[in-house]
């Protein structure tokens, strides 16, 4: 059930805000934003029992309900933007993957309308720029390196939305592409890499600020050979991003990326692709098959994993119940962290009156009840 949440107070429930979580709170909502009072006749929705935290921000996502980002028309791009609000991701970033350049120029310019008029929050270019010692699910006869004039050319298509790019930022021009992207504004993800600890600390220097699903994609810590694990989580200019669906980590993994780089660092991401809200099957990952079988997507050949079918509510689920990460924590992973990244904190992130209306309402068992994005129920809790 679907509607405009005119003057709305939602109370009762455990409201999670920057300073902490409130028993008993309430939310207000008047038309499209959160006020600080209610207008005199609101309705009054009773949430006792449940938690009220903001709309999750995903800044990693290939598609979702069948569509790809990558290569979809704009209807199927609208289905896999529907599909993840009603997992509760309010605001998402189209992730690409490694194509020829021009395809990927012409991508740039049918997901640039799309954020233009606020179905999406910007782009992410996730290749070509990338390392073949750690490609993932990528073409390796389509990569290249992070040639500054190609990066500004995927740039330049975007016309202004791209928000990230991930580089191997050890290979030729990676370090001038890093602070090309640093220049404009552009976040620049160290990811698919093969680079050692001291290229990435390099990297971070020259203005690199985000980590791409850290742990995949790159090598292994070693006690002799911390590689770039280890500058990324001790690096306080890094965000981490993680994918917390069970396959891409183990949970000691989750735990210590928490543990040193401390929840102000963590974004929790779904790296999802098509199949993600929509069911085993075969799929395209670009040029790639992937088999996605008991919810993990895998190439068809060489059985790399192949993105995820993760959503944002399964991952908050997981990283309060199972991972034990508490809940105040897991919102400023899920929503306040990317919102920061993508440089809209002051419209979302958080339920602070004066920002959108964007809001996910949990049981007490963390599982997702209702959806609200500017004021409009995506899914309206049915309660009583």
């Amino acid at each position: 059930m679907a509607g405009r949440a005119d003057s709305t107070v939602l109370a009762g429930a455990r409201v999670v805000l920057p300073t902490g979580t409130v028993e008993n709170g309430r939310v207000t909502v008047e038309g499209t934003r959160i006020t600080g009072s209610p207008a005199e006749g609101a309705r009054t929705i009773d949430l006792t029992g449940h938690w009220v935290v903001p709309g999750f921000v995903d800044m990693h996502n290939h598609g979702g309900g069948g569509a790809s980002f990558t290569s979809g028309t704009v209807d199927e791009v609208l289905t896999g933007v529907r599909t993840h609000r009603e997992h509760g991701t309010t605001t998402l970033v189209a992730s690409t993957v490694t194509g020829e350049m021009d395809f990927l120029a012409e991508r740039a310019g049918i997901l640039s309308e799309l954020v233009e008029q606020g179905d999406l929050a910007g782009i992410h270019f996730e290749g070509p720029f990338i390392s073949p010692c750690r490609k993932g699910a990528h073409s390796e006869t389509l990569l290249r390196h992070p040639d500054p004039a190609e990066v500004r050319k995927l740039m330049d298509a975007a016309r202004g939305t791209a928000k990230m790019f991930t580089l191997a930022t050890e290979l030729p021009g990676g370090i001038e592409s890093v602070r090309l992207l640093a220049e404009h504004g552009v976040i620049a993800a160290i990811g698919h890499t093969d680079a050692t600890y001291e290229q990435t600390l390099e990297a971070i220097d020259a203005g690199a600020t985000v980590a791409t699903h850290l742990f995949n994609a790159m090598p292994p810590f070693a006690h002799r050979d911390p590689g770039p694990i280890a500058a990324l989580l001790e690096d306080e200019r890094i965000t981490v991003e993680l994918i917390n669906d069970g396959t891409h980590l183990h949970p000691a993994a989750l735990g210590l990326a928490y543990h040193h780089a401390g929840a102000a660092r963590v974004a929790l991401i779904t790296d999802a692709m098509d199949a993600a809200g929509f069911g085993d099957g075969q799929y395209q990952l670009g040029p790639l098959a992937v088999e996605v079988k008991d919810g993990v997507a895998r190439l068809v050949e060489g059985n790399s994993i192949a993105g995820s079918t993760l959503t944002l509510d399964t991952a908050f689920r997981r990283a309060v119940t199972l991972d034990r990460i508490p809940v105040e924590d897991v919102v400023r992973s899920i929503s306040a962290n990317p919102a920061r990244l993508l440089g809209v904190y002051d419209k979302v992130g958080s339920l602070d009156p004066g920002k959108d209306a964007d809001l996910v309402v949990l049981d007490a068992d963390f599982a997702l009840k209702g959806v609200m994005r500017k004021g409009e129920w995506v899914i309206e809790p049915e309660l009583g």
